[in-house]
């Protein structure tokens, strides 16, 4: 599809899940859309996540402001009808699957948790709440959990969804072009709207949040997946997800994360380090790497026998975590509006903070009187 002068443009910086989705829906809803980011593909911080669609707060999310919840759940609720959509063509690398979660208390007695898991039970199909899932799936007894829940998940294999997803964007008309934007966006504005012929801009930056919004509050949490073989020959193959949540009361890197990638790989995290912006790390080198393994390992006994991926062992991201939760408003005054901070649910939320942003977008329309 080719974009036609006489539609309204938009800038959206960014080609990450976030830029990605949000240039997709506005082109299929009429917008002549141009991408714009100095990374593109596997230099993104999207092809490192682990993908799981969660009930927000994520097992890595820190955010448990009322109001910050009840915005991302509305955003990922829109966003599972998508990707349960999406799971039934493989050529987007979606799948439908168990994901478990384990509790080293009853869940009835942590009213954070309970509320949670109440929400999910409401929405989300295949919901089960047993503490005999943890038996049946072979965790160990010493891993010190005692109870659990299950729901059908949405998994994302991220290198063939983030390249379905350009290709998609593509076709429905959306250019690119590889360019890193300095400095803040609203000092630019005029500027960089008359350069792409544009109504508006669409801040999905991620980190690079920082700058353009001049967003203090933006920070890395820096992530590590490890990658296996999952096609059963050295061990059944693993097919449910399994994650334990970070204890956000405490410092510890306590958090497992174990989810299926595709036909034959798996992947195990994780690691939640604030402030830390190296991603060139190695299992042979990095202790908190080789911890993560074996708390995996700890967990479920089975990956004993898992060997890593030779050709791709260790992935590192880095989260955009912003305290305030997600940024997804219109800068006032301008016509930027920002789409960040999603930290490690950028997946999860991406469909609905998306559909939000071209709401947004069309009331910016209407404000300007553009037919």
């Amino acid at each position: 599809m080719t974009a036609r002068a006489d539609q309204p443009g938009a800038l959206v910086i960014g080609a990450g899940v976030s830029g990605w989705t949000t240039a997709l829906v506005l082109a299929r809803r009429g917008w002549r859309v141009v991408v714009i980011a100095d990374r593109f593909g596997v230099d993104t911080v999207s092809t490192v996540a682990g993908a799981l669609w969660e009930w927000p707060p994520s097992v890595c999310g820190r955010h448990h402001d009322e109001a910050v919840l009840g915005r991302s759940a509305e955003w990922a609720r829109y966003s599972y009808i998508r990707f349960a959509r999406l799971a039934a063509d493989p050529r987007t690398g979606v799948s439908l699957r168990p994901a478990v979660f384990y509790f080293s208390r009853p869940v009835d007695e942590d009213p954070a948790e309970l509320t949670k898991m109440t929400e999910v039970g409401r929405f989300v199909p295949g919901f089960v709440h047993d503490p005999e899932l943890i038996a049946a799936y072979g965790v160990s007894p010493r891993a010190g959990v005692v109870d659990a829940y299950s729901y059908l998940a949405p998994t994302i294999d991220t290198d063939w969804y983030m390249a379905w997803l350009a290709g998609q964007a593509e076709a429905a008309g959306v250019t690119v072009g590889r360019r890193a934007i300095r400095g803040r966006l609203a000092e630019r504005e005029d500027e960089l709207l008359a350069e792409y012929g544009a109504e508006l801009i669409v801040n999905c930056s991620g980190l690079g949040a920082r700058e353009l919004a001049g967003d203090t509050s933006m920070v890395s949490h820096r992530g590590a997946l490890l990658r296996v073989i999952n096609d059963g020959s050295r061990m059944a193959r693993v097919t449910a997800a399994h994650a334990v949540a970070n204890d956000t009361r405490t410092d510890d890197q306590d958090m497992v994360f174990i989810v299926p990638r595709g036909a034959n790989r798996l992947l195990l995290g994780g690691l939640v380090e604030p402030g830390e912006y190296n991603t060139d790390l190695r299992l042979d080198s990095y202790a908190p790497l080789q911890q993560m393994l074996e708390r995996c390992r700890e967990f479920l006994p089975i990956l004993r026998e898992a060997r890593l991926d030779a050709a791709d062992p260790v992935r590192v991201g880095l989260r955009p975590f912003r305290e305030g939760g997600v940024r997804l408003q219109i800068e006032p005054g301008t016509r930027i509006v920002h789409n960040y901070g999603h930290g490690g649910a950028g997946v999860t939320l991406s469909w609905g903070c998306a559909d939000e942003i071209a709401r947004l977008a069309e009331t910016l329309l209407a404000q300007q009187g553009v037919a």
